[in-house]
């Protein structure tokens, strides 16, 4: 029998702010929620708050006001930290699934088998984003993993998803998760990337190619090979209009696959409560229209962090704070040095957005309209 069908009771719960997601955006905003004194219910579907943050071990970069030269997992712990501070005004629901968003701002979730309504004013819309996955050969046999599932296994878990793998993608995540798994005892035999270049950042690169490892840009997987589980993969070189050049292929021996190549902004939430939407391939797909507060175009609801637009952790923080800030002055409650943090983190999403690494993330905004920060 599934646990669904033991779902008897329905009630409605009345709340002035409801925030879902409990990772980096989700959290910093509740922070400043509560400063301005104002109640709210924090949702988040795992057991453990943090999102992706609990999950990296790897030191951040940028400023010490996005916690640079931080591990992760430790970010995770202090933004917790720093929200169950204020349990007189954050009502934390912990391993409880979103199932619905409606216009009347109703939100439906599935709670220790009970379905649950919950009324609200406003809502703050952090729920992240989700892995992107390559279509080839045989890409469902078992072995093949996204880069999150790795890092859920080796650095929660402490499981090793392999011996012998390759990784497909050279961005950020893609270099940094292969050093992780070096450093785990794993012989990462290869990183391929199709892209003419390397995604991520060179001091990355380099950290790697130190350890023996080669990255094989213009480069993809074409098909898997097994039965019951992944033994082999081939790879195929690609010509400058990402054409396959055939009699380029070569074999890996390989009991698993790492796949890492981008994210997707989750919103689903979005989409079904009738937000305005527009595909901005800079920003990792469909993404909602915002304002410079961001709000959506339904009023009162806002949204933050991935969900809005593929960024870095850091971006995603800032971000927090901001939907924070401006929905519970929406809401009649004012954060006490309101017009100084706006100030301050609205130059802090400009100075991480500046330079070369962040000219895609100006266009994309440019390209979605928003009235975010973007020089």
């Amino acid at each position: 029998m599934s646990k669904y069908s033991l779902i008897k009771v329905k009630y409605m719960i009345k709340k002035d702010l409801v925030i879902i997601g409990g990772g980096p955006a989700g959290l910093c905003a509740a922070k400043m929620v509560a400063e301005a004194n104002q109640s709210c219910m924090l949702i988040d579907r795992n057991q453990i708050l943090g999102g992706q943050l609990i999950k990296q071990t790897h030191m951040f970069f940028g400023s010490e006001k996005q916690y640079a030269k931080t591990r992760g997992i430790d970010i995770a712990e202090k933004l917790v930290e720093d929200v169950k501070k204020y349990s007189d005004l954050i009502d934390i629901w912990e391993d409880t699934t979103v199932v619905g968003l409606y216009q009347d701002k109703v939100v439906t979730v599935l709670k220790n088998e009970r379905y649950v309504k919950i009324q609200a004013k406003a809502i703050i819309i952090a729920t992240g984003a989700s892995e992107k996955v390559l279509a080839f050969e045989n890409n469902d046999l078992p072995g093949i993993y996204g880069a999150g599932a790795v890092q859920t296994l080796m650095n929660v878990y402490g499981v090793k998803p392999g011996h012998k793998i390759v990784m497909v993608g050279s961005g950020n995540i893609g270099l940094i998760v292969s050093y992780q798994l070096m450093q785990a005892g794993v012989n990462v035999l290869s990183i391929i990337e199709a892209s003419p270049k390397i995604g991520g950042y060179k001091v990355h690169a380099s950290k790697v190619r130190r350890l023996g490892v080669n990255i094989e840009t213009s480069c993809t997987i074409k098909k898997a090979i097994g039965h019951e589980n992944v033994k082999k993969i081939e790879t195929i070189k690609l010509d400058e209009n990402w054409k396959e050049i055939e009699g380029t292929e070569k074999e890996y021996e390989v009991d698993a696959v790492c796949i890492a190549v981008g994210l997707t902004p989750l919103t689903n939430l979005l989409s079904m409560i009738g937000c305005q939407m527009k595909y901005v391939s800079e920003l990792g797909g469909l993404v909602p229209i915002i304002n410079e507060n961001h709000e959506t175009s339904i009023e009162n609801i806002y949204v933050c962090g991935d969900a809005s637009g593929i960024e870095e952790a850091s971006s995603a923080i800032v971000e927090g704070y901001l939907a924070g800030l401006h929905a519970c002055k929406k809401l009649g409650k004012f954060h006490p040095k309101n017009d100084e943090l706006m100030n301050e983190y609205h130059q802090q999403l400009t100075n991480l957005r500046n330079g070369p690494f962040g000219e895609k993330i100006r266009i994309g905004l440019k390209k979605q309209g928003v009235c975010k920060d973007v020089s």
